[in-house]
Parts: structure tokens; C-alpha cells; sequence
């Protein structure tokens, strides 16, 4: 039995792992949720007597989920004391092309994929609204199934998922740049900000462009706040070039799915920075910078 519960839920992890990861956006807290999910399944499992589980994928679902929500409670409260803008752990996997290891971070790229960009704007959501966002739109789940993770009507999951929906579409309209674009957009962008090239950054980014840099207090960020505007942000990175662009490596990776680059300084992570761009492609209209450590223990 132990051998049949060990199986199921290895079969199931890659799923569990995606949805729990967007709804926390972090790796730690999301293997937390498994881990979680693992010791309620397997104990059920060994109880005598037990009621068979005619659909495994949906009881782990709902422990999963229900997880995730109850640990929104303190991932919020981390939050209220983190030190400068707080951004998604990120996910990083190689190209196109090139095989990705087998751990479970890569899977849940592969499997579905939530950009940086929108995971911000999921950050804006309750944890409710957040939830049912990710099972609705992200995953194709129905309402009535929702209904039955959550313990909660279809009508109020239907009121949720109406709420969320509005909420991140009116923040985040659904288009899709072309992967070839935005690898040679981020290629053009990391040349001339490393480069502090101020002309062609005011040519690239657009003018109501948003600089998030999250260094955690633990390493040289932007600044306690986002950076908004062209000439702020293109005057910001033509004045560290200097700095911190000297002895920084570039290599390009997919971050949660898109194209964006890693920089190191040596063998160690020195920032994963993805880009957001306009609906034509043409220009930058964000740039999410990851610099805090813990974030990138896992980045090689």
C-alpha cells in the first residue's frame, strides 16, 4: 500500500507543484505545501480499513490547494516585512532545445507556465480570488469542480472567478509576444544597460516602463520602491553600468517559461532579470530584476 501511495502521488507531483507554485510564487513555500500533501496522503493511505479514493488526482488537488491558501496567512506576513519590492521566486529551464533536467521546478515550466509579469498581477488577488484564477484559467478546471476543492458554491466560485478575471485583464491584457522577439529584445536591452548606453535605453524602453528589483535587503537593488518612467529607469542603469556591469557574465535562459537572462558573477548568481513587453514587441515595458540570494539558490 505504502509502494501504491508513493507511486500515485509521484505521478501527481508535477501538477501539485504547478499549482501550488502559482499560487505562492515561491519554491520553498510550494515544496512546504508537498511536503504537507505527501504525509495527509500516505497517512490516509495507511489507515486500516480505509474508504477507497476513486480519483487520487483530485483528493490530492484539494489537500494541495487548501494547503497553498492556509499558507497565504504567512507568506503574507513575510511579505509585510520584506525589504524592498517583493517578486516571484523565479523558475528557470533551459531553451528550446536544450534538455532540461529532471527536478521538479523544470517540470512545472514545462507544464504550465505562468509568466513573471502575471504572477505579479496575481499578487494583487486575494488568496481566494488567486486560487481560483489558477485552477480556472491556468488549469482548465470547471467552477463545480473548483466548487468542490474549495468547499464553496459554484455561484460564489463563479463571483470569484468573474472578480479575478476583470481584475487581472484590466492590469494585464492577454497577448503573448513571440519568443524570437523577446530573446532578441532582451539581448539588445542587456547590451545597452550593461553597457550604459543612455540613447539606445531611452530607444528601447517605453515611456511608462516599471523597474521591480528585488534584492531582499540582502544585496544593491534599485531601491525600496518600483522605478517608474523611460528616462528614470534608462538614467538609473546607465549610472550603475559602471558599477556593476564590469565582470558580469550573461547567459540565456527561459524564466517561468519566457525567454530572459541569468548574470553571474563567476560561478555564482548574480540576478535573474525578465522583461515585459509592449503588445507590438518593440519596446521594454517592465523589467523584473531577482537579486535576492535565497531566490537564486537554485539558479545554476
Amino acid at each position: 500500500m505504502s509502494d501504491t501511495a508513493t507511486q500515485v502521488f509521484h505521478d501527481h507531483r508535477e501538477l501539485l507543484f504547478s499549482i501550488v507554485y502559482n499560487m505562492l510564487g515561491s519554491v520553498s513555500d510550494t515544496e512546504d505545501v508537498l511536503q504537507e500533501t505527501w504525509l495527509a496522503w500516505t497517512g490516509r493511505s495507511q489507515v486500516p480499513g480505509a474508504e477507497r479514493i476513486d480519483n487520487p488526482r483530485a483528493y490530492l488537488v484539494r489537500i494541495a490547494v487548501n494547503g497553498a491558501l492556509a499558507h497565504r496567512t504567512a507568506v503574507s506576513r513575510r511579505r509585510e516585512t520584506y525589504v524592498g519590492p517583493w517578486l516571484p521566486e523565479p523558475l528557470v529551464s533551459p531553451l528550446c532545445g536544450i534538455p532540461a533536467p529532471d527536478d521538479a521546478a523544470d517540470a512545472a515550466v514545462r507544464a504550465e507556465s505562468v509568466s513573471m509579469a502575471l504572477l505579479v498581477v496575481l499578487e494583487t488577488l486575494t488568496p481566494l480570488e488567486r486560487g481560483v484564477f489558477v485552477l480556472h484559467e491556468v488549469f482548465g478546471y470547471a467552477h463545480t469542480e473548483i466548487a468542490e476543492i474549495l468547499g464553496r458554491s459554484p455561484s460564489a466560485i463563479r463571483q470569484l472567478a468573474h472578480r479575478a478575471r476583470e481584475h487581472v485583464h484590466a492590469r494585464r491584457p492577454r497577448y503573448e509576444p513571440d519568443p524570437h522577439v523577446r530573446q532578441q529584445v532582451t539581448e539588445r536591452f542587456l547590451v545597452a544597460a550593461l553597457g550604459g548606453d543612455l540613447d539606445a535605453l531611452l530607444r528601447i524602453l517605453a515611456p511608462e516602463v516599471t523597474l521591480w528589483s528585488d534584492g531582499g535587503g540582502k544585496t544593491r537593488a534599485a531601491g525600496l520602491r518600483p522605478v517608474h518612467g523611460r528616462d528614470k529607469v534608462a538614467r538609473l542603469f546607465a549610472g550603475l553600468a559602471p558599477r556593476s556591469g564590469k565582470g558580469l557574465d550573461v547567459v540565456y535562459r527561459r524564466v517561468n517559461g519566457d525567454p530572459s537572462a541569468l548574470l553571474f558573477a563567476g560561478d555564482t548568481p548574480y540576478a535573474v532579470m525578465v522583461l515585459d513587453l509592449t503588445p507590438d514587441g518593440d519596446q521594454v515595458c517592465g523589467i523584473y530584476t531577482v537579486a535576492n540570494p535565497d531566490k537564486l539558490a537554485h539558479v545554476n
